[in-house]
């Protein structure tokens, strides 16, 4: 989808973008798939703040959407394509054979009417569901499954996909879009395709205000702090840091240190790390 330019009224829109949505469906959201979405502003189960900058943002409901194949073997025909306040993709409302609907991410060139299917035997067509193994190596999943039948796990986000390189012994090589290659067993089911809004990256949010209505707070710089507050505080006027690398709130070493933790588990089933992004 295009992106759609804001006309410059006023100080707030002169660098505003956002994707043209005129082609989905614009009423409420299929009601019994709807739940209540509870605002924690950041915080844990213990009521204290996990994530900073959050908060506040207008209501919201939650769709429940269907990750898994809940509904092996039963075509189903797209009724509508939907925005997702809670998500960056698009969301399609599923009507099924025997008159059940679920909610599933949109991939990208979804239309109404297209008819998709989620089944071990599905033909490789984009919308279909089906396991890795039945997929031809170059083709374009996302939608992932890490263990098979606990459902997608994998590349949910707006343009998010990857290439299945080879398959054998049981497992499936898939290119991330990291540029990770990373073992995935061949039983877990993916969806075909790009998924959907791939031109999300290119919105420009342009105002504080629209970001407040996203539920994100100002963050506020470590060198703008106290020393009692920010390991980057004090000194007089615009200065530098202080310190040889740059630190967090809490004393401890940022940006670029790796988080992952040593020997863990799954180290075996990762063949090449993520390529290291230039800073420009």
């Amino acid at each position: 989808m295009p992106i759609k330019l804001y006309k410059t009224t006023r100080g707030a829109r002169k660098q505003a973008s956002i994707v043209d949505r005129r082609e989905l469906r614009g009423t409420r959201p299929h009601r019994p798939l709807t739940l209540a979405k509870r605002r924690g502003s950041g915080r844990g189960a213990a009521g204290k703040i996990t994530v900073r900058h959050r908060g506040g943002g207008a209501k919201r409901l939650q769709r429940v959407v269907d990750f898994g194949q809940a509904k092996l073997g039963v075509t189903a025909v797209v009724e509508s394509l939907e925005y997702d306040p809670n998500r960056t993709g698009f969301i399609v409302l599923l009507k099924y054979e025997d008159g059940d609907r679920r909610y599933r991410l949109a991939w990208e060139g979804a239309t109404i009417g297209q008819r998709v299917v989620a089944d071990v035997a599905a033909p490789e067509e984009v919308g279909n569901r089906l396991p890795l193994k039945k997929v031809t190596p170059g083709t374009n999943v996302y939608e992932v499954e890490l263990k098979v039948g606990r459902g997608a796990k994998l590349l949910r986000a707006a343009g998010a996909t990857a290439v299945v390189m080879d398959v054998s012994d049981g497992l499936a090589q898939l290119k991330l879009p990291s540029g990770e290659i990373r073992l995935i067993p061949s039983e877990a089911f993916a969806t075909i395709g790009v998924a959907s809004n791939v031109d999300k990256w290119l919105e420009r949010i342009g105002s504080a205000g629209r970001m407040r209505r996203k539920g994100r707070r100002p963050q506020v710089r470590g060198k703008a702090m106290n020393p009692v507050d920010h390991p980057h505080g004090g000194g007089e006027g615009q200065q530098s840091i202080g310190m040889k690398h740059p630190k967090t709130k809490w004393g401890k070493t940022a940006l670029g240190v790796k988080t992952r933790k040593k020997d863990k588990y799954s180290d075996r089933f990762i063949l090449a790390r993520r390529k290291k992004k230039r800073r420009t």
